[in-house]
């Protein structure tokens, strides 16, 4: 039986999204949650090489793709979302997924999913042995905790709340999460969060006070997303993990092994790395 990671990502809470896994025998991390959360421990899935890179105009070579994900598979990140199969002609800088995801090397503890927006894409993920996908469709803002709720008694394992345009703001999360916390344990609630307003972190200093355990981030704030004018990159890892390990939190990552990744993949794309943090502690200790 599937087990499934679903996400409830918003334009103004419109929009869902949901992970699977697709091998019984190989229980991806994240479902394991016990494991290794617990009150003062976190989780990051890194988004940077999917929800990061695929609205990028200029081209992304697949070397620097594969070398992008296998930096930060030696950063203490556990799980790393790794690529998109969707159409090339909607989202051209996903086209090498499937060399992507056979060529990276997979570390021991690491789980990479990926996006499938269709059936098609599904069957290309099996068929390189994707542990975990990501599926998405419409629904009404009023729908979502009912929504959730139908999701996790199929088995899915994580519900993941989702701001995708970065209009969230800490009052209207806790709005969300009331309604959702009603039908769904905490945790097996997740956050993903854009900053296009300057909200995340707020918004994720305010889910950590309401027991959420596990949150999306991207290195260097890459991102954005294609079919949401105007919207900018998802928060950056490093801003992330750098407030959490200053709450307490065990993230479990290393935080200069973090910037030098976000530093590698920002200068190919030749601008200066998103994250606050990254510029500060590479100024301070040239990382």
């Amino acid at each position: 039986m599937a087990n499934f990671r679903s996400s409830l990502s918003k334009l103004s809470f419109i929009k869902i999204r949901r992970f699977s896994a697709l091998r019984d025998q190989e229980k991806p991390l994240s479902q394991n949650l016990g494991s290794y959360i617990g009150p003062k421990k976190v989780k990051i899935v890194e988004v940077g090489p999917r929800d990061g890179l695929q609205n990028e105009k200029q081209p992304i070579s697949t070397e620097i793709k594969i070398n992008f994900i296998n930096k930060l598979s030696r950063t203490g990140l556990k799980v790393i979302e790794a690529t998109s199969f969707v159409s090339p002609k909607l989202v051209p800088q996903m086209a090498d997924c499937e060399e992507v995801m056979k060529k990276i090397t997979r570390e021991p503890g690491v789980n990479y999913p990926v996006l499938t927006p269709n059936l098609k894409g599904l069957e290309k993920a099996i068929s390189v042995n994707a542990g975990e996908v990501a599926i998405f469709g419409e629904v009404p803002p009023e729908a979502v905790a009912k929504i959730a709720e139908r999701l996790y008694k199929m088995g899915c394992y994580e519900i993941s709340l989702g701001d995708t345009i970065g209009v969230g703001t800490p009052g209207s999360l806790t709005n969300m999460l009331s309604a959702v916390r009603k039908v769904i344990p905490v945790e097996r609630l997740a956050l993903h969060c854009h900053d296009t307003y300057g909200q995340a972190l707020a918004n994720i200093y305010c889910a950590s006070e309401h027991g959420i355990r596990v949150f999306d981030s991207s290195v260097a704030g890459l991102g954005g997303c294609p079919f949401a004018k105007g919207a900018t990159g998802n928060v950056a890892t490093e801003d992330v993990v750098y407030m959490l390990q200053g709450m307490g939190f065990h993230t479990g990552v290393n935080l200069e092994n973090l910037v030098r990744t976000g530093n590698y993949i920002s200068q190919h794309l030749g601008r200066q790395n998103g994250s606050k943090t990254a510029v500060a502690l590479t100024a301070k200790n040239n990382v």
